[in-house]
């Protein structure tokens, strides 16, 4: 199932369920599905409503246009990211090994659950204007110290360098989740991920 399949099997989940979620968070998921999988410009805008439904007009009602979709596809799960990072690290204040098998936790989860967004951020995050991308960036860089003080806290004597190299290597690791195909269940797939980056992690590497 590709990360567009998806996302529409989301969107039209939660449409029948107690319409709990907003119409613009329907024609969002939607939308960042397709740019997932065509390409930014791959997509119009056109392309976006007749897959969400909506008319031209109904569309610009919720987004100027899609620049305003992919910061708001962005931007938000940035601010989570980072704010999930701090509350994980927080749960652990003296036991770096627990904070760190908590953050792994907290961001496999997350790469599961958000192949698109992922993909946007590895493929579209240029598309952006600069404000948007520097805050974007900005938030990124936050997100990784949180894993760099961790690792330095579980990882004596390891410099700050070194600790940002292993965190990056590990969010390889885990943002692998858009080019996984389907033959391997989620909860599989979760523990496949957790172990190798912890694997990755708790092993002091040699100098």
């Amino acid at each position: 199932m590709t990360v567009e399949q998806q996302a529409r099997g989301r969107a039209n989940g939660a449409a029948g369920a107690a319409r709990r979620r907003s119409r613009k968070d329907e024609i969002l998921e939607i939308a960042v599905g397709l740019f997932a999988s065509r390409g930014y410009h791959g997509v119009s805008m056109d392309d976006i409503g007749a897959a969400a439904g909506v008319t031209g007009p109904a569309l610009y009602h919720h987004f100027a246009g899609k620049e305003a979709m992919l910061v708001a596809a962005l931007i938000p799960v940035s601010e989570e990211l980072l704010a999930g990072g701090q509350q994980r690290s927080a749960g652990h204040p003296d036991d770096p090994r627990g904070a760190l098998e908590s953050l792994i936790d907290f961001h496999v989860d997350f790469a599961l659950a958000n192949p698109a967004v992922i993909a946007l951020h590895l493929h579209e995050l240029d598309r952006l204007p600069d404000e948007p991308r520097r805050r974007i960036r900005r938030l990124q860089r936050l997100y990784v110290e949180q894993w760099v003080t961790v690792l330095t806290a579980l990882h004596p004597g390891m410099p700050d360098g070194e600790a940002r190299v292993l965190a990056h290597a590990a969010f390889g690791l885990m943002n692998s989740t858009p080019f996984l195909g389907g033959e391997v269940d989620r909860r599989r797939r979760a523990e496949l991920l957790r172990a190798a980056t912890q694997a990755a992690l708790l092993a002091h590497p040699g100098s």
